[in-house]
Parts: structure tokens; sequence; C-alpha cells
């Protein structure tokens, strides 16, 4: 007889046991509770932990299933089944040969027979229930980054049963070649390269699969070499941007604003500038932390951003923020870059309009602020190392990287001289 209950308990005439999936009382920083098979025999109980994750209101006690509000509940339903069936494999067979078995012994018995093949074998349900806790943690860059990444693999296996010990060096090398053919470049490889690394690392730590599978130790993701050719305004264009008159031009004042306070704030990029507060600019100061390095910034207000500021002041909205991007307060982190991705594209089409009208033939992104401002210095003669410093990288190739472009021109002009 097939046994679908949600609440079995086991009888004899001695005593009453129970196996039951419950959340453990024991809440994660996202707000996740771990989801358990939880044993009961003579009165007292064991734990013993699934891959599962979930909040309150997205497991439901008495069913002992996920309800809808789960990511992907029916086939997390089919799993977490597969659980318990094997929990009552487990103690049906210790009962039938000594039914005085303790809880230690079912420990041992039921961390000895095989975990279900979906959970050890699948990698792209492993990988999504990655993606759902990073959703979770409200990390929404992270999501953003392994969700793609999640769909260019799929797409590249032509299914969705990939098993983790097909993924070896074969494997990687022609899903790298099939990147390259659709104009993938080294940078934009290593990023996916990356992400299936993270989930390979954690699977081996959480025991849903072997670290002699693991292919990264034959494949290496630092041959892929991502383009160090920053773009990057000489200090004359970026002149050409700034003193450029907006006031003919209202649908374009925001986005010329925003370019000329990122340069001016040592290249504030465009996610730290849509969290700036006002609580955050004092005493002729900005003082912020780098969202991306943490890092923590102490800028001087010059003339051109005490500018913006104030004209922000006078056409403040009802926020704590000081750019109209974020529209108002509490939005949440999944709200938050929803519209950050919208208006970055609105700004970076703006740019490119700004960069026609001012006769600049180069592609300006919400990027190139922060690049021109390195290099501009660099132009003035101010030296890697302290550039850096301005920037906040924590390592100076980085900032080689940025100037590297600058660096050829220069090297151009000085062999046009030989002329």
């Amino acid at each position: 007889m097939y046994v679908c209950c949600t609440d079995l308990k086991l009888k004899n005439s001695k005593e009453m046991a129970a196996i039951k999936i419950v959340l453990q009382k024991v809440q994660r920083a996202n707000g996740t509770y771990p989801v358990r098979i939880r044993v009961t025999k003579n009165r007292k109980s064991k734990f013993f932990k699934t891959i599962f994750y979930a909040l309150p209101e997205e497991f439901d006690q008495k069913t002992e299933q996920f309800t809808r509000k789960y990511p992907n509940h029916l086939q997390s339903n089919r799993v977490l089944l597969k659980f318990k069936d094997r929990a009552l494999k487990v103690f049906a067979d210790l009962e039938y040969e000594n039914e005085n078995f303790s809880l230690l012994d079912f420990e041992k018995a039921f961390i000895s027979t095989a975990k279900p093949k979906t959970l050890t074998t699948n990698f792209f349900y492993f990988w999504d229930e990655i993606i759902q806790e990073l959703k979770f943690s409200g990390r929404t860059g992270d999501t953003d980054i392994h969700d793609e990444s999640f769909k260019a693999l799929k797409k590249f296996n032509g299914s969705s049963r990939l098993e983790f010990e097909q993924i070896d060096m074969t494997y990687l090398s022609k899903y790298e070649n099939h990147l390259l053919s659709r104009g993938g470049t080294g940078g934009g490889i290593s990023i996916r390269m990356r992400c299936i690394r993270i989930i390979f690392n954690k699977a081996i730590d959480r025991g849903i699969t072997s670290s002699e599978l693991y292919p990264f130790r034959k494949y290496k993701i630092s041959k892929l070499r991502s383009d160090s050719n920053k773009i990057a305004l000489d200090y004359f264009d970026v002149m050409k941007m700034i003193q450029w008159d907006s006031s003919k031009y209202p649908h374009l004042i925001d986005s010329h604003n925003y370019f000329v306070f990122s340069f001016y704030t040592r290249g504030m990029n465009w996610t730290d500038q849509l969290l700036l507060e006002w609580s955050q600019i004092g005493g002729n100061k900005i003082l912020y932390t780098r969202s991306k390095s943490k890092g923590k910034f102490s800028i001087s207000i010059l003339p051109p951003v005490q500018s913006i500021l104030e004209y922000y002041q006078a056409n403040k909205l009802d926020t704590k923020y000081v750019f109209p991007i974020l529209l108002r307060d509490n939005m949440t982190p999944e709200q938050i870059q929803n519209r950050k991705t919208k208006t970055r594209k609105k700004y970076n089409k703006d740019l490119k309009e700004i960069a026609l009208l001012c006769d600049i033939d180069a592609k300006v992104t919400s990027y190139v602020a922060r690049h021109s401002f390195a290099n501009a210095l660099k132009q003035m003669g101010v030296a890697t190392d302290v550039i850096s410093e301005s920037l906040g990288h924590t390592d100076i190739k980085v900032t080689q990287g940025y100037l590297k472009s600058l660096e050829n021109s220069v090297l151009d002009e000085a062999a046009a001289l030989l002329l």
C-alpha cells in the first residue's frame, strides 16, 4: 500500500512514532526557515535536513507541502515527498528488524541511504534553488546575473535536465565556443563560467555532489580575458559634455545633471547615485558607502555639484533621495532593481543624444563619466595610485584597465611626432 498521508504515525504495542515535514524554528538572515524531516520516537525528536528553505507563507504545516507562493512548488513537493518516502522506508525496515531501535540507529541508516536522484544530479534544479535564496535575501544584482547565466546555459543544453557529472572540461569548452560563436566576449563568458563555478562549489558544500566531479581544476576561467579598454572621453570632450547648455533640451536636463554630478564626485556610479539620500550630504561633504566595493567615501562638494544639488533641492520630490530616480521611499530590493534597470536604459539613450549634440564621436554610457574622470586625472599628470584611491579600487590593476585606452592614445601621438 502506497503511503500518501501527510502526518503518518507508526504504531506498535509499546509506543507511538511520527515522521513529519516541518519548518524548523531556526530563522535565517533572509527570513526563511529550513525545511526538515522531523522523526519522533520515545517522545524524543530529531531533525534531518532537506535542501529546502522557505518563508512561513510558502509552506503549509498541515499538508506538509509548499504553497503556490513557493517557486516551482509542484516540482519541489514531489522532491519533498521523496525525502519523506525514504524516511518512512528506513523507519519501517528498522522496525521490522528491531522495534526497539533508537533515533541514532535511524540517523545512521537514513544518512547511508542514497539521496533522491533529482537532488544529486539535476544541476538546473539546484541552481534554481540558489537563485531563489539570492532573491529572498534581497541580492537583486546577483539574482539577475545568475538568472541570465541560468537561462543561457539551459538554452545551450537544450533541455532542463543536466547531470553534475556531465559538466566536465569538454562540456565547458563546448559551451565557451558556443558563446564565442554568438558574439560573446572574454569578460561576458567569464561571468557565465563563474556563476557555474559558484553553483558547483555550493553543491559540494551542501553534499549535493562530490568534489571529485569538480571540473574547474582543469577548466581555467582565468584564461578568459576581459576587454580592459574601457570607453572613456578625454578631458576636452568631457568639458564639451559638461559645458553643454541643456536648457534648450528639457527632456535631457536630468541626464546631463547625472553625468556632470558623477564626473565631479569621482565617478559615482549609477547605483550609488539613485540611492543617494539628502541625509548623506552636509558640511560641504558627501558621505556614502559604495554599493559595489563597500568602500566609504568622503567627497568635497565642488561648485558644479553644489549647483546640481541646489537644483534638486528646489525641485525636490517627497522622498529621502536626492535624485528623482526612485520615486518613493521603502521600495523592495526587487522594485529598486527594476527601477534601476529601467532608468539606466533611458539615461544611456539620453547620453547618446547629448554626445551627438556635442559632436562627440564615441559611445557614451552611464559608465563613461567614471572612466573619463580617471582618464582626465591621468591627463593632468596625477599618479595612478592616487587615481586608484580616488576611485575606491582595492587593486591598482583595475585602475590600469581604466587608463589603458588613454595610454594607447598617448603612444599614438608620440609615434606621430616621428612623421
